[in-house]
């Protein structure tokens, strides 16, 4: 496996929990949602401001929908599937900020209609 860009140091599980969750982010590879298919086909193969991104990536006990090792950056796509509550969402953000991740939600709709400009503002986080 290609780890260019990648550090784990932070992101990998205990041992037992990463036996749960790595079957589920594959599942989750496997089965995107429309505005995360439409996102990665727009961020794979470093087209993005030549960034290496890793989708549905495990984050100790989080999957997260994309994940940019250089840059310590999360992009997450909201819509039905990440309907959590306010507590729970708060709970998820905090503890990604203690890693010093820098975390940028867009909505389905965002990413459907407007990718470009999704685009420009990931591009904005590494410059």
């Amino acid at each position: 496996m290609d780890s260019e860009g990648w550090d784990n140091r932070h992101t990998r599980p205990q041992p037992a929990l990463w036996e749960k969750l790595k079957p589920i982010a594959r599942e989750m590879r496997i089965n995107p949602t429309p505005a995360e298919l439409r996102l990665w086909s727009r961020l794979r193969d470093r087209q993005c401001a030549g960034l290496r991104f890793r989708r549905q990536h495990v984050i100790d006990r989080f999957i997260v929908d994309f994940y940019c090792g250089e840059h310590n950056l999360v992009i997450e796509v909201d819509g039905e599937i990440h309907q959590y509550t306010k507590e729970e969402d708060a709970i998820r953000q905090e503890f990604l900020g203690s890693l010093n991740l820098k975390v940028i939600r867009f909505s389905n709709e965002q990413v459907m209609k407007s990718i470009d400009d999704v685009l420009q503002v990931i591009k904005t986080y590494v410059v």
